[in-house]
């Protein structure tokens, strides 16, 4: 760990994003990836705007990359980008960019519509073009997590940043965290670099090695093919969930099928939200709603037989029953070898009156 982080770092210390709060406890603050879904499309990224809105994300995420800047002449195609159809990488990505006065008119849109605009930059030379537009947070893709370049870039826009970490080991998540330990707003995502990623390579529970190793907020970037997994990953601790949405997961193209249509990406949502209330926050506490049934349920020490005033209680004079309205079950050796300060009928709990307790022994029963 970095020893000049602070208390409320180590702690993943909970920042604000579009008005929302993000941290642990929280309803989970929700990423619709747009990403390439667009096909190049100008219309097409609006309308996938409008449908994050509707199905309940909290943003719309769009990404920002110029081929020629961001690959080389010796770059290649992924397996699955491959098996979509794609044959030259630099020419499949060209197809799929949009302009960045196309890209800061989106961002406009998300704010016209109530969703957070955010964007992955992918080249260091284009933060120029995207600190002139409306976008409220930044994020850095998967690959990048190692692009020191370009985390420094990230970093200096002195707005929230979230960072991808698939197909990292755990040594360049460290790393990362130590670049970027001046970051105050700053979240890490656990994910799994697979489109899309089978439930066996989910990893959800590697979250909990990412706040351990960063100290920071962590979410999930999810990559499966399923509806529930975003529950999973709120259930697990994850604060942020980010998926990819599309018009539709049969299109041509290297993220449809790893995405969700906006009716499923309703789906996701609600159960997602549904698990952070049925997590609630992540401390074992006593609940309003618990005690009616803690003070009938619990039991009390109770009198086997009549006792006298004055008399000194054995192990022998005492039981456990229902109600806990009396003096709790934990109490028992406390009480054995005290004197009856009154007279108790048996089959009756003890109350703190019916014991000659020392006045030191009095505070806390």
């Amino acid at each position: 760990m970095n020893p000049c982080w602070n208390d409320a770092q180590r702690t993943g210390e909970p920042f604000f994003l579009g008005g929302r709060e993000i941290g642990p406890g929280r309803s989970p603050f929700v990423i619709a990836e747009i990403g390439v879904n667009h096909d190049g499309s100008f219309d097409k990224a609006r309308d996938l705007v409008h449908a994050a809105r509707d199905a309940g994300a909290d943003a719309a995420k769009f990404q920002m990359f110029d081929a020629a800047m961001l690959m080389s002449r010796d770059a290649v195609l992924a397996a699955y980008q491959r098996e979509r159809g794609a044959r030259d990488p630099r020419e499949m990505l060209s197809a799929l960019a949009l302009s960045a006065d196309e890209l800061g008119r989106l961002a406009e849109e998300c704010v016209k519509v109530g969703v957070v605009p955010i964007v992955t930059v992918f080249s260091q030379p284009l933060f120029e073009m995207a600190r002139a537009q409306p976008w409220h947070a930044f994020k850095t893709a998967s690959p990048d997590l190692v692009n020191l370049p370009l985390l420094r870039a990230a970093a200096s826009q002195g707005k929230p940043l979230i960072v991808s970490t698939g197909a990292a080991t755990r040594d360049e998540v460290a790393q990362a965290a130590e670049w970027l330990a001046d970051v105050r707003q700053l979240a890490f995502l656990q994910c799994t670099s697979s489109y899309p990623a089978r439930d066996d390579m989910a990893a959800i529970g590697a979250m909990h090695e990412i706040r351990a190793l960063t100290g920071r907020i962590v979410g999930y970037s999810d990559h499966t093919a399923s509806l529930d997994t975003g529950a999973l990953a709120v259930a697990a601790g994850g604060a942020i969930l980010e998926k990819h949405l599309t018009y539709d997961r049969s299109a041509s193209g290297p993220d449809h099928a790893a995405s969700l249509d906006p009716a499923q990406f309703a789906g996701y949502v609600a159960l997602a939200r549904r698990a952070a209330r049925m997590v609630g926050g992540f401390t074992k506490e006593l609940q309003d709603v618990e005690r009616d049934v803690r003070a009938v349920s619990r039991q009390s020490l109770v009198a086997v037989r009549d006792l006298p005033e004055g008399h000194v209680v054995t192990p022998a004079d005492l039981c456990v029953k229902r109600p806990g309205t009396g003096i709790c079950a934990s109490r028992f050796d406390d009480v054995v070898g005290r004197r009856l300060a009154r007279a108790v009928e048996a089959d009756r709990v003890l109350e703190r009156a019916d014991i000659a307790w020392p006045v030191a022994a009095e505070t806390g029963l």
